[in-house]
C-alpha cells in the first residue's frame, strides 16, 4: 500500500491549528518497486494527472476516519457487494471533470480498501480524526501534505462524503460544471425541497419556518427551495485555503435527483441503500454503441430534454424543468453541423420556446412521428442507419426501430430501455443529451467534428 505520512501539523495552510512540522515522508513497505523519498505517493496514477493539456487540475478529495460510533467500522461495511467507501471512490474516479483521488484516513483497513479500489492516501494525525474534528481540517491537511511532498495544487477541490454510497459522477460532474458555469467560487449538490418546516416558538406554539402557517400556497406557487444532499461540494482551492470553510464567496447550486440523497447515518440506512442500490442498477445493457458515422440526431422533447415532470399553476399555466448542460451539448453539436430535429407529441407551447432558444428546427403535437421522421430524412439526404433517435417512452418506439441507433435515458419507460441499444448514464432532463453529444463529439462519430 502506498501512502503519505506527516508527522504532525503543517505550515502554510495548517499552521494556524497545528503545531509546527517536522517534515518527514514515509511509505509503507511495497512488493512492488519502492517509491523513493520524495517521488508522488500514489501506486496508482490517476486518469489526467499533471497532463499539460488539462484545463484545471481538480483533486477529489474523499474524507474517512477509522472511528465511527453509530455503526462502528462503518466506512468499509460491505453495501451492494464492495465496501462503503469504494462506492464514492468508484464515481470519483469515473467522473470526467476529476483528475486525481485522494482518501484522507487515519486507519490502516481504510486506506488498503481505498488502495484497492484505485485511490490514493494521504494518512492524517489522530488530532484530525476525532468525532469531533472538522471536515474542512481534513481537507486542509490533506491539501498541505500534497503540497509540501510535492509542490502541488490543484486549481478546484472537490469534497466527497464516503457516507453518500448513491453518489453518481455525473453528480460530481455537475456540481463541478455549476462552478463554472455560474463563475461561482464554491459550489454544492443539492435536491428540489418541497415540504413545509415546523418549529415550536417559546411558547410552545407551532409557527411555520418557511411559510406562513396562514397562507397554504401550492408547491408550483412557492419559491425553489434546495435540501443539501452532504455528498458533493466543490470549492476553488485558494479561496478555500484563504477562508478555511467550503461555503465562501459566490455559491452555486446543482439540483441533483432525490433518488441519490441518502446518508449512511443509522443501520437501518444500509438497508436503504441496498435497495435502492438494486433498484439504480436495473438498467438493461447497452448492446451496441453509435454508429460508425452519424449523420442526423433526432429527439424527444418530454422526458428527454425534461425530466418528464410538468408544473401547473393555479390559472392552468404549464412551466418543465430543463437542463443548462444539455443546451451547451446542443451547441456543441450545431456547431460542428449535426443535422438535428425535435418532435415531441406534446402540444404546449413550452417545446416550441425552448428549441427556438437552442436554435433546434422542431414540431410538436405530433401524433404520427415516424412519418415525420421518415420524411425528414429523406428531405436531407440522410439514412437511417447513420441516424440516432432519443426517446423515452412507448410513443417513440417506432422512431427507436426505425433508425440506426435507439437512445433512452436512464430513467426512461422500461418498454424504451427494451428498445434502445444505447442506454444513458444520465437521466432525462438532468445531463442526458449532453451525455450524448460528449459521446458523439469525443468518439469522432459527428461528421465534421
Amino acid at each position: 500500500m502506498s501512502v503519505l505520512f506527516l508527522s504532525a501539523g503543517l505550515p502554510s495552510i495548517m499552521a494556524s491549528r497545528t503545531p509546527p512540522l517536522t517534515p518527514t515522508c514515509h511509505r509503507t513497505p511495497l512488493a512492488r518497486r519502492q517509491a523513493a523519498p520524495g517521488e508522488p505517493m500514489a501506486a496508482t496514477k490517476q486518469k489526467g494527472r499533471h497532463m499539460a493539456q488539462a484545463a484545471e487540475d481538480v483533486l477529489a478529495i474523499i474524507p474517512a476516519r477509522g472511528g465511527s460510533k453509530g455503526i462502528p467500522r462503518k466506512n468499509v461495511l460491505p453495501l451492494g457487494g464492495k465496501p462503503l467507501i469504494a462506492h464514492t471512490i468508484d464515481a470519483a474516479r469515473a467522473a470526467r471533470n476529476v483528475t486525481r483521488v485522494v482518501v484522507s484516513t487515519d486507519d490502516d483497513e481504510i486506506a488498503e480498501v481505498a488502495e484497492r479500489y484505485g485511490a490514493e492516501v494521504v494518512r492524517r494525525p489522530e488530532a484530525l480524526a476525532s468525532d469531533m474534528a472538522k471536515s474542512e481540517d481534513a481537507l486542509l491537511y490533506t491539501l498541505a501534505a500534497l503540497e509540501q511532498a510535492e509542490g502541488y495544487r490543484p486549481d478546484l477541490l472537490v469534497f466527497l462524503q464516503c457516507t453518500s454510497p448513491l453518489t453518481a459522477p455525473e453528480d460530481i460532474d455537475g456540481t463541478v460544471d455549476a462552478l463554472r458555469t455560474h463563475g461561482a467560487d464554491s459550489a454544492v449538490a443539492v435536491t428540489a425541497f418541497h415540504y413545509f418546516l415546523w418549529k415550536e416558538d417559546g411558547q410552545g406554539s407551532a409557527v411555520g419556518i418557511n411559510h406562513e402557517k396562514s397562507v397554504r400556497l401550492m408547491r408550483q406557487q412557492r419559491e425553489p427551495e434546495y435540501l443539501e444532499t452532504g455528498a458533493v461540494y466543490v470549492m476553488k482551492t485558494d479561496g478555500f485555503v484563504a477562508s478555511r470553510h467550503r461555503f465562501f464567496g459566490k455559491t452555486a447550486l446543482f439540483d441533483t435527483p432525490v433518488e441519490r440523497r441518502l446518508e449512511i447515518d443509522e443501520p437501518e440506512d444500509f438497508r436503504m441503500a441496498e435497495e435502492r442500490i438494486a433498484r439504480l442498477s436495473r438498467t438493461p445493457p447497452a448492446t451496441k454503441d453509435l454508429p460508425a458515422k452519424v449523420s442526423a440526431l433526432i429527439m424527444d422533447f418530454d422526458g428527454v430534454h425534461t425530466d418528464d415532470r410538468v408544473f401547473v399553476s393555479e390559472t392552468g399555466e404549464e412551466t418543465v424543468a430543463c437542463s443548462r448542460r444539455d443546451g451547451m451539448g446542443i451547441e456543441q453539436l450545431r456547431k460542428r453541423g449535426l443535422p438535428m430535429l425535435v418532435i415531441s407529441k406534446e402540444r404546449n407551447p413550452v417545446v416550441a420556446a425552448r428549441c427556438r432558444k437552442l436554435e433546434l428546427p422542431h414540431h410538436h403535437g405530433i401524433e404520427g412521428k415516424l412519418a415525420l421522421l421518415t420524411d425528414w430524412l429523406a428531405e436531407n439526404g440522410i439514412s437511417a442507419a447513420e441516424a440516432v433517435y432519443v426517446g423515452n417512452d412507448i410513443n417513440d418506439l417506432e422512431c427507436m426501430a426505425a433508425v440506426g441507433c435507439a437512445v433512452a435515458p436512464r430513467d426512461a419507460h422500461p418498454q424504451a430501455l427494451a428498445a434502445a441499444q444505447l442506454i444513458l448514464d444520465a437521466e432525462g432532463g438532468r445531463g442526458a443529451i449532453r451525455e450524448l453529444a460528449d459521446r458523439l463529439i469525443k468518439g469522432g462519430h459527428v461528421v465534421g467534428a
